[in-house]
């Protein structure tokens, strides 16, 4: 008797070992050929996790990096079913939910603080906001940095029919800039650093408009029919973001170092990027402050936030009020960081 016993015992322990290998192999089968992240090619901490492949060896399957010049590129690249996973600005992203894009909120990696400049020349005696009316302002259409100017423009009452916007890309903003077509422009590193190089002047940061109630920032978002098939390799990727947080917080200068050859840009103009943007950590995005933890994600900072800039973005005709949700919580998703607080 004694021995059945250990014969079906190891019987069962054989089924429940096969069970196991059949499940992992179900697990690497799934596995995407490739994982597509969309980037805009500038210094950002997570470029560590390009230079040293993190994300792929997390992953299991490859990463494809493939550029970006503004927000518009992404939500595009989106709807062609061309990129995964995206870090971009809130502002776009908020566009492309209000428009019933398939996408959500995963993770707030970057509140924007200094990285996003005003530039005007100097010899244009622009010192200030105010000074941009009878000016030629650029921005890059569908941004952060667009939204960030409007507001600059609101809270400071400039007159902004007396201001001539004009919508560029950052990289044909240093062209028109060349060129003498422009006065200012509101754009982020490295462009900023190009601007200041030929003649101009940092004369507003985003930062400044916390003072006023507005919190820009960045978010990652990720198509839902990926993240549904991939939910644990979307967990990896926020995990492998934050090792790469921490990795920049204990090392800076190391960090910059890396990043700055990765891209063949120069250290300062690095440097300058990333102590420019703040880092909440997974369990800080987990809170109220920031997306919350699904129950209190409709009260959040993140959910108002994405709703006051749908409301601003309508009043300037860049939405239409009709299709702006009554509440973003639905499209932020932190399921997601919930599982990435959890790997170690």
């Amino acid at each position: 008797m004694k021995s059945k016993i250990i014969v079906k015992a190891g019987a069962l322990f054989a089924a429940a070992l096969s069970l196991l290998t059949a499940a992992a192999v179900v697990q690497a089968e799934t596995a995407p050929a490739e994982v597509r992240f969309a980037y805009a090619g500038g210094p950002r901490v997570w470029i560590l996790g390009k230079a040293d492949k993190s994300f792929d060896k997390a992953f299991g399957a490859p990463v494809k990096w493939i550029p970006f010049a503004s927000g518009s590129d992404v939500l595009s690249l989106f709807a062609a079913k061309e990129i995964d996973i995206a870090r971009f600005g809130g502002s776009p992203a908020v566009s492309g939910i209000a428009r019933k894009l398939p996408i959500e909120i995963i993770g707030v990696p970057e509140i924007i603080a200094t990285s996003e400049r005003l530039i005007s020349r100097k010899s244009k005696a622009i010192n200030g906001v105010k000074d941009l009316e009878g000016k030629t302002v650029a921005y890059p259409p569908n941004s952060t940095a667009q939204y960030a100017l409007e507001l600059a423009i609101k809270v400071n009452q400039v007159d902004k029919s007396k201001v001539k916007l004009v919508p560029l890309k950052p990289a044909e903003q240093v062209a028109a800039w060349k060129r003498g077509d422009i006065d200012a422009a509101y754009v982020w590193g490295p462009f900023s650093q190009q601007l200041e190089a030929e003649g101009g002047q940092e004369i507003f940061v985003t930062r400044q408009l916390q003072k006023d109630g507005y919190l820009v920032y960045n978010n990652f978002a990720v198509r839902k029919e990926f993240a549904e098939k991939y939910p644990q390799l979307v967990a990896k990727f926020l995990r492998v973001h934050q090792e790469k947080v921490d990795q920049y917080k204990k090392d800076p200068e190391g960090s910059v170092q890396i990043v700055a050859k990765h891209l063949d840009l120069p250290i300062d103009t690095v440097r300058s990027v990333l102590v420019g943007l703040e880092y909440p950590s997974i369990a800080d995005q987990l809170t109220p402050a920031f997306a919350g933890d699904g129950t209190t994600t409709p009260n959040s900072a993140i959910a108002r936030a994405a709703k006051d800039t749908a409301v601003f973005l309508a009043g300037i005709g860049e939405l239409r009020k009709a299709d702006i949700p009554d509440s973003f919580a639905p499209a932020i998703n932190t399921s997601y960081l919930k599982a990435a607080a959890a790997l170690k």
